[in-house]
């Protein structure tokens, strides 16, 4: 019940219901109400919810060994999932670093990359440039990369303060030029920063391929990525993806930077990893970097349940039934699906913006005005409004503010990887109620006449 004494605290007072069990893309509270998981929690929860094949894995290997330190002993578990996560990789990337969540992942990738610059004779580079906005976990290493105000600003005195480059966002330019050439601009910004700061203090660039939390799954032009990669190379920057997002097949590919054909230097993965079945997280990286790592006194670096044997077994079996299913697959085509339909909502809706993203990883922005996308005004609150909305109607979907958190508001889709067409006519039907709901609310226009 909601309104049992609670000792627990997190972010807010909002009260939620008490959640009974999980099944495929659905999630049943105490009282028996459904609700379809529309974000998969926090774009977590890939291969949906109470997958029996997963459960069986998780608890066979319970009965064997619930942990084995890593510095005591090797597990088949751990190095399984190792060997598979490397088979999924673009070549080069054969070296795995187990960690519980996204913001380990973050804080690894730069560790390794600094204790690497350390192995070359590079004591200078220590700074990871990022963009704003952008979102690369809580912990103060994480929370120093992200470009997100609100989350940010409150602890910026007890960080370093890394450089920051504008994010991509070529849908809010009003310029004559081409997708192409505004993708080499934003690109552009990497090398004028590096030249700023002094190449030889920067140690590495730190981007989601697309965009996450903070920008609500922004996707560059495709001229962008292969630059970015050309310019860390001229500079002896180290490319690191944060795929703690879109890793694991969520964007239709394992790894989004294959939509590219991108090798970073360092991948960060958790979320969709796990899916939700176990905390759980790994950098991946290439021999090239962690070999002079290992030889020069090894990697400084570690969490009491790195490569847990459950946590490792759950993940195994994860990636087997993404497999088994087709998962990636199925992201790639009923994402086709689900962004046409948020396309579709453009007629109705006036105030929808923008959708944009790739795969199952899809958002739309409301706006105040289509032409100059001036933002609705912040006292509004859209981005809790709709998302308490469409809760109360039975679908989850995730908020948070575009412009830096401080204006702006997007809404995420990202489904479990295994939703049907028919279950996204469920889910969208849900959505378009809670739209009209808010627009009526706050008096926005509604074209009904609209398909």
């Amino acid at each position: 019940m909601n309104d049992t004494a609670s000792h627990l605290f997190y972010q807010t007072r909002n009260p939620r219901p008490f959640l009974d069990y999980g099944e495929g893309i659905y999630l049943i509270d105490e009282s028996g109400k459904r609700y379809i998981d529309g974000s998969s929690g926090a774009m977590v929860s890939n291969i949906g919810h109470s997958n029996p094949r997963v459960l069986a894995k998780i608890k066979a290997q319970m009965d064997k060994a619930t942990f084995g330190y890593r510095l005591h002993f090797r597990t088949h578990p751990s190095e399984d999932l190792a060997a598979k996560t490397v088979s999924l990789m673009p070549e080069g990337l054969d070296r795995v670093f187990f960690v519980s969540g996204g913001s380990e992942a973050v804080e690894s990738a730069m560790k390794l990359a600094r204790q690497y610059a350390l192995t070359q004779g590079e004591g200078s580079r220590y700074k990871v440039i990022s963009r704003f906005p952008s979102y690369h976990g809580c912990t103060f290493g994480a929370l120093d990369l992200t470009g997100y105000d609100p989350l940010r600003e409150p602890f910026a005195p007890m960080m370093e303060g890394m450089p920051k480059i504008a994010a991509p966002a070529t849908y809010l330019d009003r310029d004559n030029l081409t997708e192409e050439q505004r993708g080499l601009k934003y690109a552009e910004l990497l090398r004028d920063k590096i030249i700023e700061e002094g190449p030889d203090t920067v140690l590495a660039f730190i981007m989601e391929p697309v965009g996450g939390a903070s920008t609500g799954a922004l996707v560059a032009p495709d001229s962008y990525y292969g630059r970015i990669r050309e310019i860390c190379d001229e500079f002896g920057v180290l490319l690191i993806y944060d795929e703690v997002m879109t890793g694991a097949g969520r964007t239709g590919k394992f790894l989004a930077a294959e939509h590219w054909g991108i090798t970073p230097d360092i991948v960060a993965l958790s979320k969709g990893f796990g899916a939700g079945y176990a905390p759980l997280g790994a950098i991946v990286a290439g021999a090239r970097l962690v070999e002079p790592v290992l030889d020069g006194g090894g990697f400084l670096h570690g969490f009491t349940y790195a490569g847990n044997p459950m946590a490792c077994a759950a993940g195994l079996a994860v990636l087997e039934e993404m497999e088994n299913q087709n998962l990636i697959e199925n992201a790639a085509r009923m994402g086709d699906v689900l962004m046409a339909q948020l396309q579709a909502l453009m007629d109705r809706y006036p105030f929808i913006g923008d959708v944009r993203g790739k795969g199952l990883l899809t958002a739309f922005e409301f706006v105040a005005d289509r032409e100059t996308m001036e933002p609705l005004p912040p006292t509004l609150n859209a981005y809790d409004r709709l998302v308490e909305l469409a809760y109360a109607r039975g679908l989850i979907i995730y908020s948070r503010r575009t412009r830096g958190g401080t204006a702006g508001d997007h809404f995420l889709l990202a489904p479990p990887l295994i939703i049907t067409e028919a279950q996204i006519v469920e889910m969208m039907a849900i959505l378009r109620d809670a739209l009209d709901a808010f627009a009526e609310q706050v008096g926005l226009p509604v074209l009904e006449d609209a398909v």
